[in-house]
């Protein structure tokens, strides 16, 4: 009974990480159609209705921003089944994560509301995206506990620890500069939305330079022969998820920002960052088998 409670606990929580990852990238289409005001006010649609209406200014657009909310609302349900499962399962160990996941969602839904309500200011767009990107961590986290039980390790100050906390926080770093990259460029989600004011080639630059650096760090880490096995394959997945994504932010830079291949450097963002997120995690913790 309880390997079969354990079994729906991974499928439900692996559901909860694909809908994290889902909301970046719809969120990503909304923006990416210039549908970021499809509709205009929050939390209703338009004025009176929480569904766009017939006839509406927006049009389409209205549809595909109500489609990013409703995309919501699954990720609410697939929530709230995770917290269930965590307590049928009775994995105390991941109820703080499962809560945390629900208190994430909620501060989206604020987010969201105040990124309609400032007209798309790049600001709340890009702690929208931080926020996706802090749960999806979260999501992983639960996914891989749940697979097998853990125990924290004490992260000594030697230097394969400094270069995992390092590694990861790079990580984290290169991808806030992406938004603000984002946050710089064309694709603002409405011709009207306010931009940064950064200078997008220089901005773009330094983010590019932040990428070979943390591909160097990840270069030193995986020949290290202090990094256990375990690591060394998942930093291999990591290698091949951010040269793709170097490539991509290349491509789409030369081409002008094509919105597919925006699209495909969304999806690229979120696969590096979970990928070091796996690695982090190989290192910060100890598996045992669960009984």
């Amino acid at each position: 009974m309880k390997e079969f409670a354990n079994r729906w606990l991974v499928a439900i929580l692996r559901v909860l990480l694909i809908f994290q990852v889902g909301i970046v990238l719809t969120g990503g289409v909304v923006r990416l159609t210039g549908s970021g005001l499809g509709c205009p006010t929050w939390p209703e649609c338009t004025a009176g209705s929480y569904t766009p209406i017939h006839g509406q200014i927006e049009g389409f657009r209205s549809w595909i921003e109500f489609g990013n909310r409703l995309l919501t609302f699954a990720l609410v349900l697939a929530c709230a089944l995770s917290i269930l499962s965590v307590l049928i399962s009775k994995r105390k160990e991941l109820r703080i994560l499962v809560l945390g996941q629900f208190a994430g969602i909620f501060g989206q839904a604020v987010l969201g509301g105040i990124t309609v309500l400032t007209d798309l200011h790049p600001l709340p767009v890009a702690g929208h995206f931080i926020l996706s990107i802090l749960l999806i961590a979260g999501a992983q986290s639960l996914l891989t506990k749940a697979k097998s039980s853990y125990v924290h390790k004490k992260l000594n100050k030697d230097v394969l620890h400094v270069v995992s906390r390092t590694h990861v926080v790079l990580t984290f770093v290169v991808i806030v500069f992406g938004t603000l990259v984002t946050g710089s460029g064309p694709h603002a989600g409405d011709v009207a939305a306010p931009r940064f004011g950064f200078d997008v080639r220089s901005i773009a630059w330094l983010h590019a330079d932040l990428v070979i650096a943390l591909l160097g760090l990840s270069l030193a880490y995986f020949i290290s022969a202090r990094t256990p096995v375990a690591t060394k394959r998942l930093l291999k997945f990591f290698f091949i998820a951010a040269l793709l994504q170097g490539t991509i932010g290349y491509i789409q830079y030369f081409l002008g920002l094509p919105e597919l291949i925006v699209a495909a450097h969304m999806l690229g963002s979120t696969l590096v960052w979970i990928s070091a997120w796996k690695v982090w995690l190989s290192v910060s913790r100890q598996t045992k088998k669960v009984n």
